[in-house]
Formats: structure tokens, C-alpha cells, sequence
């Protein structure tokens, strides 16, 4: 019997532990050595640059310092969940080509047919693919400052215009201008007649 319940005794419960899913897809664009001048010398800080976004159509940036590289990253990504931006898309591509300048960045984005992929680099590509974007052409057309084109590119998204909410001038400009233009025929044509009697 005492042989019996040896084993039993022996097998401790271990806690279940659950891994965590994350929500989010999380990203270091940069990570920089700052210094600051004091009296006594210079002190090292570092500022992360990190991408957070949910491969759908929602994505943000944000940059924070701290004394170590952890530390910076962690605080980077924090604000960047606070600073979430929607993103309009269109078949797994941008709605419509769209031009953004913060800065000395310059960014073009173009739309794409299916199968193209990302025609990005650095920055740009890391920032699309978090966001959910599969097929769009970028340029960058100014400064190669990582922090201010990731600004941009997010203005960019940020600033597009969905397909439902575009605006036409073929529907509602031309019904408008017929009932102008019945309306002055007739004066004009009553306007003759006393002309000729004079």
C-alpha cells in the first residue's frame, strides 16, 4: 500500500500557465544613442522608434527615451498604442495615390494591383505591412530621417479618403445646370421679337 501512494505524492500540480496571444504586431523601426551635455560630462539615453498595428487597419507610431534599450522600447510602444490610426482600404491596397510631407520627409504612395506586393523600403515597407496593406508602390522624395518619414507615412494613411466617400461632379452638377438653361431660352427668344418692332 505505502508503494501504492509513493508515486501520487510525488507528482506536484504544476500551474497552468496560458501563453499570451498578442493583439498586436509590434515592431522596432530605430533605435538611436542620444547624449545629453551636463556639468559633470555627458549622460547616454537611448530613443526607440517602434511600429504597433494590427494587420488590418489600424497601426501607430511612437518614440520615447530611456536609460537602456528595454526601457526606450517599452515606453515607445506604449505611446505608440495611444496613437492609434485607422487606415482606409481597398482590396488589400490604398483607396488612392497620395502625396505627404512632414518635415524634411517626402512620401508618395500609390496604389496596386493584386499580386504586386509592397514596393517599399525601410521604414515605409515595415509601417504597410503592420497595417494590413499587401500590394502599394512608395517613393520617398525628400530627407531619409527615419523618424520624420514614419511620421509621414502615417499622415499619409491617416489622410486617405475611402471609396464610399468620394465625390463626383457627374451626379449632382448636371442636373443642376438644365433647369438653368430652359429657363433663359424663353427670355431670350421674347426678348427678339420687341427688338423688331422698335
Amino acid at each position: 500500500m505505502a508503494a501504492d501512494t509513493k508515486p501520487q505524492n510525488r507528482r506536484p500540480r504544476r500551474p497552468e500557465i496560458q501563453p499570451e496571444e498578442k493583439q498586436f504586431d509590434e515592431r522596432t523601426l530605430h533605435i538611436d544613442r542620444v547624449a545629453r551635455v551636463v556639468k559633470g560630462g555627458r549622460r547616454f539615453r537611448f530613443r526607440a522608434l517602434v511600429v504597433v498595428g494590427d494587420r488590418k487597419h489600424k497601426v501607430g507610431i511612437g518614440t520615447a527615451k530611456g536609460a537602456d534599450v528595454t526601457a526606450a522600447v517599452t515606453k515607445a510602444t506604449d505611446v505608440a498604442k495611444k496613437n492609434f490610426v485607422d487606415v482606409s482600404l481597398y482590396k488589400g491596397t490604398l483607396p488612392h495615390e497620395i502625396e505627404y510631407k512632414v518635415s524634411g520627409a517626402h512620401i508618395l504612395l500609390k496604389p496596386a494591383s493584386a499580386g504586386t506586393g509592397l514596393i517599399a523600403g525601410g521604414v515605409v515597407r515595415t509601417i504597410l505591412e503592420v497595417a494590413g496593406v499587401k500590394n502599394a508602390l512608395s517613393k520617398s522624395l525628400g530627407s531619409s530621417n527615419k523618424t520624420n518619414i514614419a511620421y509621414a507615412t502615417i499622415a499619409a494613411l491617416d489622410n486617405l479618403v475611402p471609396a464610399s466617400q468620394w465625390v463626383t461632379a457627374s451626379g449632382s452638377a448636371k442636373p443642376k445646370a438644365k433647369p438653368e438653361k430652359t429657363a433663359e431660352k424663353p427670355k431670350a427668344a421674347a426678348s427678339k421679337p420687341e427688338k423688331a418692332k422698335a
